[in-house]
């Protein structure tokens, strides 16, 4: 692996953040770190965000410590409560249906370090989404469309999911994919890359 001062790795196994990186037309490296995703004990759901995006980029700076690391993490929250990714089919129409008629806050987290450079920066960005009021068998046609089973919240707005919400506030669209271009773009300049 390449490891020099303007080498970019994303440190993240989410087919969804190496298509919003790609994005930016910079060249990269996709590494997935293995670390336990699992909520602490009390934690609120931004702080999970939070200190798993810094995981994910300490793990790759460990790697890799003379190259840029992002790391990126999302929790969605209910009522300071977490809403993990479903995984089954079963869990994703428990999901929608608890979900349906709810306001949801869905936290991206942002973690962008070099360690030969001693550089980190953070940065949050929490998606305000409404949910409409879902019916069983509106719940039944989105999953049998669109299984959304690896999307915290069992629906994907960047697809057919859109059609669940009825309306969604954020300072970057691009966050409730999973990667917060808009705050990425603007730290990555900032550390000299050029963008656009």
């Amino acid at each position: 692996m390449a490891d020099n001062n303007n080498t970019l790795i994303l440190a993240s196994g989410s087919t969804y953040r190496r298509e919003l990186l790609g994005r930016l037309g910079l060249a990269f490296e996709a590494w997935s770190p293995a670390i336990d995703e699992s909520a602490r004990p009390g934690e609120a759901p931004r702080a999970t965000a939070v200190r798993l995006a810094r995981a994910k980029a300490e793990a790759g700076a460990a790697r890799s410590p003379r190259a840029w690391i992002i790391g990126s993490d999302q929790v969605a929250d209910v009522d300071g409560r977490a809403e993990g990714k479903p995984g089954t089919l079963e869990n994703a129409r428990r999901q929608l249906a608890r979900l349906s008629g709810r306001t949801v806050h869905f936290h991206t987290a942002l973690c962008v370090m070099h360690a030969a450079l001693a550089r980190r920066h953070e940065h949050v960005v929490t998606t305000e989404v409404v949910f409409r009021k879902l019916d069983a068998a509106e719940i039944e046609r989105y999953l049998a469309r669109e299984p959304a089973l690896d999307c915290a919240g069992s629906a994907k707005s960047e697809g057919l999911g859109i059609a669940l919400l009825e309306r969604l506030t954020s300072d970057d669209p691009t966050a409730l994919v999973g990667l917060p271009l808009a705050a990425l773009a603007a730290i990555l300049r900032g550390e000299g890359f050029a963008i656009p």
